[in-house]
């Protein structure tokens, strides 16, 4: 198999990764091979997940300009996968200049595509870290630069606490997280689901078995479950629902009503009182 040239060296690309999967689905060019083909069989099993991603893309970029209309000019976005148009920083500086953003992901291919997308952006950075890690994030050289924690940051947790186990206590990551945050600080958060969507119970396990199959977990955790990672947090209206109902904006455009997939899923944000 050839390797691309803006593949970082070190990396299998006989190996599949959720970030360049997630890539195929949003039309991206960052991606292998063994990645497309996780993606077709996923797919296969759960029709409409391209959609779907999309509309997680287009929360992102409500949530974001929310964020900062609500005076909130510092974002941390964890799992923040390959940088495609539109991303965290083009938004929320495009609504206000001086914000800042540190991207957190632990994909290679994600980390090194972000630097060259953000060379000679200085209020916006990148940081080879894991949730599963908060302290790692909390104290690193691009947080302690950009985000001043004494004031409101948005933190973002776009479609990654489905890739956490039980296991790895994904609910104590965010607690610690949530209590680093000034008051006044934003969870924006989606989750996979088939809990109240269109989707059916035995289409999230078959797809749940092509990302263990791949080494990648997917949860596919019920409303309740994904409602208890805003502990701490008073929901902002809309609350938690289907991604497309979060305060929904003609611009997005689209054709979002022709297929019921893209209301698959969780999607809220949360401020810390």
């Amino acid at each position: 198999m050839e390797r691309p040239a803006w593949a970082p060296q070190g990396i299998d690309i006989s190996v599949p990764s959720v970030s360049r999967i997630y890539d195929y689905y949003l039309g991206g060019s960052h991606n292998f091979e063994v990645d497309r083909e996780a993606g077709r069989q996923a797919i296969e099993v759960f029709p409409g997940l391209p959609k779907i991603m999309q509309a997680n893309r287009a929360f992102m970029r409500r949530a974001v300009r929310y964020a900062v209309d609500q005076g909130v000019t510092q974002f941390l976005d964890i799992g923040s996968g390959i940088p495609t148009f539109g991303n965290v920083h083009e938004v929320a500086q495009a609504a206000s200049p001086g914000a800042h953003v540190v991207y957190v992901d632990h994909d290679p291919v994600a980390v090194a595509h972000s630097r060259a997308v953000l060379g000679g952006n200085g209020s916006a950075d990148i940081l080879a870290a894991d949730l599963r890690k908060p302290r790692d994030i909390l104290g690193s050289e691009p947080v302690g630069r950009l985000l001043d924690l004494g004031r409101p940051v948005a933190l973002l947790l776009i479609a990654v606490l489905h890739f956490l186990e039980d296991a790895d206590e994904p609910r104590k990551a965010v607690a610690e997280l949530r209590d680093a945050l000034a008051p006044g600080s934003l969870l924006i958060l989606t989750h996979a689901s088939v809990d109240g969507g269109p989707r059916r119970p035995e289409q999230g396990d078959r797809v749940e078995g092509v990302y263990r199959n791949i080494g990648s977990p997917l949860i596919m955790r019920s409303r309740a479950e994904v409602e208890r990672f805003f502990d701490g947090f008073e929901m902002v209206d809309p609350g938690l629902g289907p991604m497309p109902l979060w305060r929904p904006d003609p611009a997005d455009g689209g054709d979002e009503e022709a297929d019921p997939a893209i209301y698959t899923g969780f999607a809220g944000v949360g401020r810390k009182a």
